[in-house]
């Protein structure tokens, strides 16, 4: 062998020993000779957007293998660059569809982690009826978030599509690569050369409004269908290609009829914009491309529950220009060659770090955020273990995304996480409904607001006031401090003013109605349980006013004002899946209230309360179990005002709300439902029966039952914008029976 080809043979081997392996199994132009020396035309295969609808992508991408036609480039927008960057790095086609079973508009969209992980406090957020999105309030200016999700959850989905992980040159891919996304702020197209491919392809399909844009180098970036939905252009200027295959997948405009609302008349804006930018692409292609446009139907860029029914429409697309792909295809050993080069696994780095650092940070103690991760420094990196370190950072609220990358200084490897705190905080204000009725004259209504101020010092000090008008109407308001950045300990002083009405039953005739006003304060020292729960010791004090509204004059509570002063701790474990229609998990909760006159107190006595719920399904089949029970401890009776009311929709169905009171209470409860409607975003539909067991122990009114009151409901429920709705019906041992429709939580 002649000097100067072992010299060029050496350097390749060299070159191909220390490249990664997505560099060393790049096309490069002279793979495009064939035997005897001439060269083939160089085929890029591009890719349009189009949402859940560019599955279609993966069935066309079968065929053109069926017909062993080389795609030596491939330029994607939006979904297409999703699809093209997956093939691009070796993901094969059986892997696609693999991929594809499990995305659905949930996986994709739901960004939250699964509840038994985001910490207690976010966790008992949910327990009230707060159902607004939130929004930013300082100096008097609102501020809004900037899309309906911020793509934490779409990354990790994105990340999986990909086998190349880290920052490349796309032509430096197993098949160069190019991805198109919209400047914001300039209107014109971005074309990714390189990058992190995760992060490009969340750039590429941030639809405006729906998914919050991307920033990379200070541009504001969205999806490229704005701009460059059907990309040729990209592939015959700057990756050199003779022949194109495209493949447009793109939303057809609504007809007259279809225009319906606000949402109708805003996506027909986005699709006239996407259309107008195609039909310029369609006219710069040449006799020798290919045109592919599969035939889709009524399947809406929104329907990523169906990509398994979309994909095929693809492969049917694709064979009816079986002709021409078979002018283009290799023969049987040289394609496979091609494909081996280009299918070479790429191992994931997965070292462990010496350092992971939080960058950037303004407000947010990176001590704090860190307490939130399970990946460790000086261990090996787990991707699921990681994946969920995001979502979980996300899910503690102070941030608008997460993400992630690795950085190589002298010596050391280093995590740097990408925390963007929210540009509409740090002060959040959120509202909320409840409405009940039992359709006999009984209605309650709720209004609700929060207002949190968050991060007040670095120690991570939250003051939260919530307001409520309605059956109970009220003033609250906490400030929590924690006693530093990474402490599990807290102090919490506290005040509220409210006002109640109550109402007392003689078997199931209305007898009086109370009105209960409280004005307490106090102090709590407590712990959180990290994502398991949370423990309080404190103390409180203040007054009550009791007033009897209606009824008998024998009847009324005697003091105008009684004195309060206590000792309290609360217990609160919760490993729930969901708060609305939980389908797997347990809860815990007790309470100890001890009123003492060395407080202050009117009454000497001590109250206990606990309850305990477990879930567990079988398929969409649930069965969800609660008990309850409380009393006083020792021989001091409780009073008349804190006594134990009960009684309504699945907590004593049939009877009112509140109808069954005393000093003792005992509850169990056995209840089935079953999904019939599969959610996306929301929870799905329900529909299901309970039966109940209620015994009051010591009446507050003379005569009524001290045995067990056994008691059923059946219902039909859904998840809504607005909270879960209840319509059910309830029917007692004794005979009491009632109709009821709860907007918000009923037990």
């Amino acid at each position: 062998m002649p000097l100067r080809e072992r010299i060029t043979l050496l350097a390749l081997s060299l070159a191909m020993a220390v490249a990664p392996p997505a560099l060393a199994a790049a096309t490069k132009p002279g793979d495009l000779a064939q035997p005897g020396g001439v060269k083939r035309p160089r085929i890029c295969l591009v890719l349009s957007g189009g949402g859940a609808r560019g599955a279609a992508h993966v069935g066309v991408i079968k065929v053109l293998e069926e017909y062993r036609v080389p795609i030596d480039c491939i330029a994607g927008t939006s979904m297409g660059a999703l699809v093209g960057a997956a093939y691009a790095t070796g993901t094969s086609t059986p892997e696609m569809d693999t991929i594809l079973k499990t995305i659905t508009t949930e996986l994709l969209f739901k960004e939250e982690p699964p509840r038994q992980e985001r910490a207690m406090r976010r966790k008992q957020d949910d327990y009230t009826n707060l159902v607004t999105p939130e929004v930013g309030l300082e100096d008097g200016q609102v501020k809004f978030g900037k899309g309906i999700v911020t793509g934490v959850q779409l990354e990790t989905v994105l990340r999986q599509l990909s086998k190349a992980k880290g920052h490349y040159r796309f032509d430096e891919l197993p098949i160069p690569y190019r991805a198109v996304a919209t400047d914001l702020v300039t209107g014109k197209a971005v074309v990714f050369h390189e990058g992190e491919l995760a992060n490009v392809m969340r750039a590429s399909m941030s639809v405006p409004g729906a998914v919050a844009p991307a920033e990379f180098d200070n541009m504001i970036l969205v999806d490229g269908m704005l701009t460059s939905n059907l990309p040729i252009q990209t592939a015959r200027d700057e990756m050199g290609a003779d022949i194109v295959i495209a493949v447009n997948v793109g939303t057809p405009l609504l007809t007259r009829e279809q225009l319906g609302g606000i949402f109708g008349v805003s996506g027909q804006m986005l699709s006239i914009l996407t259309e107008q930018n195609v039909q310029a692409s369609l006219a710069t292609m040449r006799p020798t491309d290919i045109l592919i446009s599969p035939e889709l139907g009524n399947f809406s860029t929104g329907d990523f529950d169906h990509l398994q029914q979309i994909a095929p429409l693809g492969e049917v697309a694709a064979r009816k220009v079986a002709d021409r792909l078979a002018q283009l295809s290799l023969p049987p050993a040289e394609y496979a060659a091609l494909r081996k080069r280009q299918t070479i696994e790429v191992v994931a780095d997965l070292r462990p770090v010496d350092e992971i650092r939080f960058e950037n940070l303004k407000r947010v103690n990176p001590k704090t955020a860190r307490l939130a991760m399970d990946t460790q420094v000086g261990e090996p990196i787990d991707q699921p273990t990681l994946d969920k370190d995001m979502r979980r950072i996300y899910g503690t609220g102070d941030f608008e995304h997460v993400n992630y990358r690795y950085l190589e200084e002298p010596g050391k490897r280093i995590l740097a996480v990408e925390a963007v705190e929210k540009s509409w905080g740090p002060n959040y204000l959120r509202f909320g409904l409840g409405l009940s009725s039992d359709f006999s004259g009984d209605a309650f209504f709720n209004i609700l607001g929060s207002y949190r101020k968050t991060w007040l010092n670095s120690r991570g000090a939250e003051w939260r006031t919530d307001v409520q008008f309605g059956r109970t109407s009220g003033l609250y308001t906490e400030f929590y401090q924690p006693f530093s950045a990474t402490s599990r300990f807290f102090v919490a002083p506290h005040a509220f003013l409210e006002r109640s009405t109550s109402d007392l039953y003689r078997d199931d005739d209305r007898v009086a109605s109370y009105e209960m006003t409280s004005m307490l304060g106090g102090v709590d020292l407590g712990s959180q349980f990290s994502r398991y729960g949370e423990l309080r010791l404190g103390m409180l004090g203040g007054r009550l006013k009791p007033r009897l509204d209606t009824g008998p004059e024998f009847l009324s509570p005697g003091e105008s004002r009684v004195q309060q002063g206590a000792y309290r701790a609360i217990l609160k474990l919760d490993q729930l899946d969901s708060v609305h229609f939980p389908r797997s998990g347990w809860r815990f909760g007790a309470n100890v209230f001890d009123s003492t006159s060395a407080l202050g107190a009117d009454d000497e006595y001590t109250k206990w309360d606990a309850d305990a719920h477990a879930v567990y399904s079988f398929g969409n089949h649930t069965l969800n179990f609660a008990v309850k029970s409380g009393e006083s401890l020792g021989n001091d009776p409780l009073p008349r005002y804190d006594q134990f009311q009960w009684g309504g929709f699945l907590t004593g169905s049939g009877y009112s709300s509140g109808q069954l009171a005393g000093e003792e209470l005992q509850f169990g409860r056995a209840m089935y439902y079953h999904r019939i409607l599969e959610g996306s975003i929301f929870e799905g539909a329900y529909s299901g029966f309970s039966l109940e067991f209620t015994r009051i122990g010591d009446p507050l009114v003379p005569g009524n039952s001290e045995d067990w009151l056994k008691s059923a409901a059946v219902f039909i429920a859904a998840d809504s914008p607005l909270g879960p709705v209840y319509l059910g019906y309830g029917h007692a041992e004794d005979g009491n029976k009632s109709f009821y429709f709860y907007l918000g939580r009923p037990f």
